[in-house]
């Protein structure tokens, strides 16, 4: 399987590659949607969807009210600009 490049854009990789990432990530893949994935911290949760033309990240009950952020990021990004968005929370 080949690794994620830093510098390469996610629509370069096949989906075992994106999943083998976000595992390593520290996600966890929801078992009845596999195109779900469930991210823990100490300060904020999150779930990421891979959908066909965008990775979408809910950060749950993050907003000041304490509704869900969304955000969509292209597959066209690189690994690392994903990566630093993403996980750096909401």
């Amino acid at each position: 399987m080949p690794q994620l490049s830093p510098t390469s854009p996610l629509y370069n990789y096949p989906l075992p590659a994106i999943e083998d990432w976000l595992t390593s990530m520290g996600c966890e893949q929801n078992t009845q949607e596999l195109n779900r994935w469930y991210l823990k911290k100490d300060d904020w949760e999150a779930e990421i969807i891979l959908e066909t033309e965008d990775l979408n990240i809910h950060y749950l009950k993050a907003g000041a009210d304490g509704s869900d952020i969304k955000r969509a990021f292209r597959y066209s990004l690189s690994r690392q600009d994903i990566e630093d968005a993403v996980f750096s929370g909401p």
